[in-house]
């Protein structure tokens, strides 16, 4: 099988390249790998540069015209995706990642006109409305309930572990909107304006030292415009979207970078009389991530590809979700080992090397196997739809 790209998205991969030379910020070595842009601070400056891209054609490139692409196939947008990731550069978010692909498969025609063209342009910020207190990752338990009042849904409930207190314009949110039926049948799936009378949003702060938001809504009413697919069936809707979560070169190219930096951190500091290399199984740590990491990355070629022949990737999709995860902390495992006391540096110490990255890294990489769906459901989904075992 020929895993080489055409000379035509080299030549892509080329302008990409010079065009973040020439638009990132001149200090942006020293920021990039530490911004958090669902932070206010950073979010500001990420939605900037997406509108930058968006002007290129790059934000959307694979969307259908219509609706503020380009119809570029999913391998060019792999490229792109590759790239900016590899740099930590804001070139996609909840809205493009999640929100656009889902309203083009579920979403009603005025919903589309009224939100693709604006998602093309990076003109919303929007938040994720699954994740409820209390309840952990059995999202089908969720509490906050939409009740039919007229032409609205009134919702009364919370959502937790999303980046609202960034300034999200919308959030993409589950709601329970019947009692009767089981668990998964009574769930809608809604678009909500951030800006309606009723909500609350409150800063949580994590471990790597910023925040994520707990949001409440106090009747909160909602258009029944708004919502996505058919009322009850949300599940099922929100089901498709994390596939989009789960899927994507965005997993790899962080921890490629992370590699090389660490081997470079390895091959240029003196440790006893050679090198942090030449310590007692570091080479081989190195290598068997590199290895890990080169799979990872043909897990989501896969996914572009089969993006590319009209699949939703289901199983693959879980697999690159635990895969990617679970190699990015076992990687800043590695580098803990090779920074030896030094890694306990915070970002903003003079002594910290790679400017703190790694502890700094290592704390944030612990959610990524809880959030979008931990490792432990996306086993049991490989095992049930990709291999056809029964529901344990």
């Amino acid at each position: 099988m020929d895993f080489s790209f055409t000379p035509e998205e080299e030549s892509f991969r080329g302008q990409v390249e010079e065009f973040l030379r020439r638009e990132l910020p001149a200090d942006w070595q020293e920021k990039e790998g530490l911004l958090d842009y669902e932070e206010a601070d950073s979010a500001i400056f990420a939605n900037e540069f997406r509108k930058k891209l968006a002007h290129q054609g790059w934000l959307t490139m694979a969307w259908p015209k219509e609706y503020g692409g380009q119809g570029a196939s999913p391998t060019r947008q792999l490229v792109f995706k590759e790239v900016t990731s590899y740099w930590d550069v804001p070139a996609s978010d909840n809205a493009v990642n999640m929100v656009g692909p889902i309203l083009m498969m579920h979403g009603s025609e005025e919903q589309k006109r009224a939100y693709l063209p604006g998602i093309s342009q990076a003109r919303w910020r929007w938040a994720q409305g699954y994740s409820e207190p209390e309840h952990g990752s059995d999202l089908a338990s969720l509490e906050t309930r939409a009740v039919e009042d007229g032409d609205d849904f009134v919702i009364n409930g919370a959502k937790v572990w999303n980046g609202a207190h960034g300034g999200a314009d919308m959030m993409f949110l589950l709601a329970r909107t019947n009692t009767e039926v089981r668990k998964h049948r009574g769930i809608s799936f809604f678009l909500l304006d951030m800006k309606s009378p009723g909500i609350t949003v409150t800063k949580i702060p994590m471990m790597w030292g910023r925040s994520r938001a707990l949001v409440t809504f106090d009747d909160v009413r909602v258009p029944k415009a708004n919502v996505v697919g058919e009322k009850d069936m949300g599940w099922y809707v929100g089901a498709a979207l994390l596939d989009f979560e789960r899927s994507g070169v965005q997993f790899y190219a962080p921890v490629k970078r992370i590699l090389d930096l660490l081997i470079k951190y390895g091959k240029e500091t003196r440790y006893d009389n050679g090198t942090v290399l030449d310590r007692p199984g570091i080479r081989r740590e190195l290598v068997d991530c590199y290895i890990e990491s080169e799979a990872l990355k043909l897990v989501c070629y896969n996914i572009a590809w089969m993006q590319g022949q009209g699949m939703v990737p289901n199983k693959e999709a879980s697999v690159c979700k635990i895969f990617g995860p679970e190699l990015r902390q076992r990687t800043y495992r590695l580098g803990l080992r090779m920074l030896g006391p030094l890694a306990q540096l915070e970002p903003g110490s003079k002594w910290a090397p790679l400017r703190g990255r790694i502890e700094n890294g290592y704390l944030i990489a612990f959610g990524g196997s809880i959030g979008g769906g931990t490792s432990e459901v996306n086993r049991n989904v490989i095992a049930m739809r990709g291999l056809g075992l029964p529901r344990g």
